[in-house]
């Protein structure tokens, strides 16, 4: 087992930055794929981020160039940097992980963005 822990949400205007964090309890990310989801009102959870074991990433396009995934491997945490922030941006955002056949999430953290 292992416990996913979000932070870093909150309210921000349009254009500015948030980074988000995922903190697990014990080492996931070193050799695991791992991911970032959101999910804004009536609609469903979408895939905004993914880091392979091996640290590759990949983005859907309404956030590539903005999002970026990253992991500190001693610090068993996952980041999401969120810049330009829209409107369209607002939503839970929940990280995930997964280890062997399990899959693991967290309990979300809300970014809203408005002026």
């Amino acid at each position: 087992q292992v416990q996913l822990v979000e932070s870093g949400g909150g309210l921000v205007q349009p254009g500015g930055s948030l980074r988000l964090s995922c903190a697990a309890s014990r080492s996931i990310f070193s050799r695991n794929a791992a991911a970032w989801y959101r999910q804004a009102p009536g609609k469903q959870r979408e895939l905004v981020a993914i880091i392979t074991g091996s640290g590759a990433t990949n983005y859907p396009d309404p956030v590539k160039g903005r999002f970026t995934i990253s992991r500190d491997i001693a610090k068993n945490t996952m980041y999401l940097q969120m810049n330009s922030l829209k409107p369209e941006d607002t939503a839970v955002y929940y990280c995930a992980a997964w280890e062997n056949g399990n899959d693991y999430w967290g309990q979300g953290t809300q970014v809203t963005v408005s002026s």
